[in-house]
């Protein structure tokens, strides 16, 4: 009586679990596909930012600020996607061993420690942008770095405080491997992160959160400056000539309109994964389309901004050609 009633049912499980290893697969394939889409470019615009821009910095005879910070920037997005990329090949490619106690530790302190050198260098350059299109007459003005290698020490400044800021990681990281079953911590794609004294916690977090709050109060302040330093030159424009000349901007204005676009990008960025981790972080949520959402809001910045500076870079060239082959008609 009951041989035929399990014949069903053994069928039915057979079914479950055939499905769940087909949508298991899917879903490691369009995880292989989004990521390798966005870590691609990214990490493409970001190698030729940081040649082109090194090319500049060695080649020209006056050594601009503005291009050892964009240099530093790309560097820091490049270190930002390797760390990410690292842990995502791992993840989808089931790699456990790729991940040993060590790799853990520098992986997860040098995502960290490069994402807060993102922050910093995006808030030196929206400073320095700010600074330079701010009339001589005012006090302020002084602060502009006459040369490169004055940016230097700001450079330094932000290795070693995010290096120490940080440094809590470098103790509390371990891989899959090593973790006991009377062991309990936050999964970070076959690393853990371990329970932390409360102490020690609070300080670390506190440290982040200040050095958070200074840059983005100052990247906010700088925006704002050249949001209104645009309108007005806008205005003048319009006054002065027609809406088609107004179109020809200066590379001064291009670069002061690509360094607030950077600005935006950053803040919506960062604010969108903090939101979108403290609600990850409520609802102890850790699927496939939530992981995914975190991952392109990590990378997020780190993709977009090259393309950014090479749009500059596309339009400064336009108005370049455009003004030598006015002068080429005038003369």
């Amino acid at each position: 009586m009951s041989g035929p009633s399990i014949v069903p049912c053994v069928s039915d499980t057979v079914f479950l679990v055939l499905k769940m290893k087909s949508e298991e697969v899917w879903n490691k394939v369009i995880q292989k596909i989004v990521f390798f889409s966005l870590t691609g470019p990214g990490m493409v615009g970001n190698i030729f930012i940081f040649v082109l821009h090194v090319c500049t910095f060695v080649m020209e005879p006056d050594k601009k600020t503005i291009n050892l910070i964009l240099v530093h920037l790309a560097f820091s997005n490049m270190i930002i996607i390797c760390s990410i990329g690292i842990r995502e090949i791992a993840i989808i490619a089931y790699f456990r061993n790729l991940l040993d106690d060590h790799s853990c530790k520098h992986m997860v302190y040098l995502r960290r420690m490069a994402r807060g050198l993102s922050i910093c260098t995006t808030c030196l350059l929206s400073v320095v942008q700010a600074i330079t299109i701010s009339p001589r007459t005012t006090l302020w003005r002084k602060l502009k770095p006459q040369t490169a290698w004055q940016v230097l020490p700001y450079l330094l400044l932000f290795w070693i405080s995010n290096s120490l800021i940080s440094s809590n990681l470098l103790h509390y990281i371990t891989a899959v491997n090593n973790m006991n079953g009377s062991g309990f911590g936050m999964y970070i794609g076959y690393c853990y992160m371990l329970p932390s004294r409360q102490e020690d916690r609070w300080l670390f977090l506190s440290l982040m959160t200040l050095r958070d709050v200074i840059f983005q109060s100052l990247m906010g302040w700088s925006s704002g400056y050249m949001a209104f330093h645009l309108y007005k030159h806008h205005k003048r424009v319009l006054y002065l000539h027609s809406s088609k000349f107004a179109k020809n901007s200066s590379p001064e204005i291009r670069a002061t309109l690509s360094t607030l676009i950077l600005m935006t990008c950053f803040l919506v960025f960062y604010w969108a994964d903090f939101m979108f981790s403290l609600y990850a972080g409520s609802t102890l949520r850790s699927d496939f389309i939530t992981l995914n959402i975190k991952t392109f809001l990590e990378l997020g910045y780190a993709i977009l901004s090259p393309l950014v500076l090479i749009n500059r870079h596309v339009h400064i060239a336009k108005s370049w050609r455009v003004t030598e082959k006015y002068r080429n008609i005038c003369f």
